[in-house]
């Protein structure tokens, strides 16, 4: 009974799990409809599933069980000439069908992003700096918590100590455990280290960026976030917004700040190197800085500040720089042209994306994680 429940749930699973990979493209242009987020699981809205019913022929007949003549009333179905019985009364409105919320884990969520994408595992660099205590049971002691007691050594050691004393009765076999026969698993505690990876998100929040191109950005970072979450162990988000100058923030201020002000790039990269080389030593995590923009810079002066910082310190600590061009009405794009020229793709660390609109977000993730950096 359990295992066909077991096997039905998995199947269900499969079911959901099909369903949300067909439909990937429409959950991550809404990403309001995923439901609540908790530190390792999210839960996502699926169209309800109706339950099958059984319906009657009209050839069915007989009488069922119980007493009663033909035209009886059946019991809680009122009268039968058609009057109200003692239940509710017949309502007006159409019933309401809620959607089935299913809880996947974050990382049921990145293998469904590999799968749909293509994406490739990431092959860590720098040495292994995260660690963590594991605790192994690979042995037997004399002495325990009732909770970790080995039953089978327990009673291998009672029925030796029958046989050795001679009150082992093969016509009888009874085996009773006393106090010394008891054994118990034990453990030794190992340390393991993990590689790690810290994610520095850069924004322009200038009054050319608005609510539609954060969202974009936020919803991208969702999944860049998971995906990144499945291939290490230990993942820090950094967040930095920047306009004419830059800071770094919580991610909650991340998303939601807007400014008026003109836009100075080489702000926000200055920022970025700065945490780098107070927390971050290449040599021991995986670094990715992510920036988005409209595209607008204050200056030509200011691009080949930017461009030169690249060159000569943050592609040198970074796994992969990405920049993400989220197109508005107002920005001219052009530094996404600046770095095509600077950098083209002769360097596989500059990774760059355009992403006109909600369309554009998967092919923007793809862009940016389908490398493998």
């Amino acid at each position: 009974m359990m295992d066909g429940t077991k096997r039905d749930h998995a199947r269900f699973r499969q079911i959901i799990r099909g369903k949300i990979k067909q439909d990937l493209k429409k959950y991550i242009h809404h990403s309001e409809m995923f439901g609540r987020k908790g530190k390792d699981v999210v839960t996502i809205p699926m169209p309800q599933i109706d339950i099958p019913r059984f319906r009657f022929g009209s050839n069915q007949g007989g009488v069922g069980q119980g007493d009663g003549d033909a035209g009886d009333p059946v019991p809680g179905q009122g009268d039968p000439n058609g009057e109200p019985g003692d239940g509710k009364e017949a309502g007006k409105d159409a019933g309401e069908h809620g959607d089935l919320e299913v809880e996947f884990t974050l990382e049921e969520l990145a293998e469904i992003l590999a799968e749909e994408l293509e994406l490739p595992k990431i092959e860590p660099r720098g040495q292994k700096t995260l660690k963590s205590k594991v605790d192994k049971y690979t042995s037997i002691a004399s002495q325990g918590s009732n909770a970790l007691r080995h039953f089978k050594r327990t009673f291998k050691e009672a029925l030796k100590r029958q046989v050795a004393t001679g009150t082992y009765n093969p016509d009888n076999p009874v085996i009773i455990p006393i106090k010394k026969d008891m054994r118990y698993r034990s453990w030794k505690s190992d340390v393991k280290t993990e590689n790690s990876a810290v994610i520095i998100y850069m924004m322009d929040v200038s009054g050319s960026m608005g609510d539609e191109q954060k969202e974009i950005v936020r919803t991208e970072a969702f999944w860049i976030n998971t995906w990144l979450r499945s291939q290490y162990k230990g993942v820090e988000t950094r967040y930095i917004i920047h306009d004419a100058t830059a800071k770094e923030v919580d991610e909650d201020t991340f998303f939601r700040t807007k400014e008026s002000g003109g836009t100075l790039i080489s702000s926000a990269y200055k920022v970025c190197e700065q945490i780098i080389n107070q927390d971050y030593p290449p040599s021991d995590w995986n670094i990715y800085a992510f920036h988005f923009s409209d595209g607008d810079n204050w200056s030509t002066e200011d691009t080949r500040a930017c461009i030169d910082l690249m060159k000569n310190s943050l592609l040198n600590k970074v796994n992969a720089f990405c920049y993400g061009q989220v197109d508005s009405r107002y920005g001219s794009g052009q530094f996404y042209k600046d770095l095509m020229e600077a950098f083209g793709s002769d360097d596989d660390k500059v990774i760059t994306s355009r992403i006109e609109n909600k369309d554009g977000i998967l092919a923007s993730i793809k862009d940016f994680l389908g490398k493998g950096k």
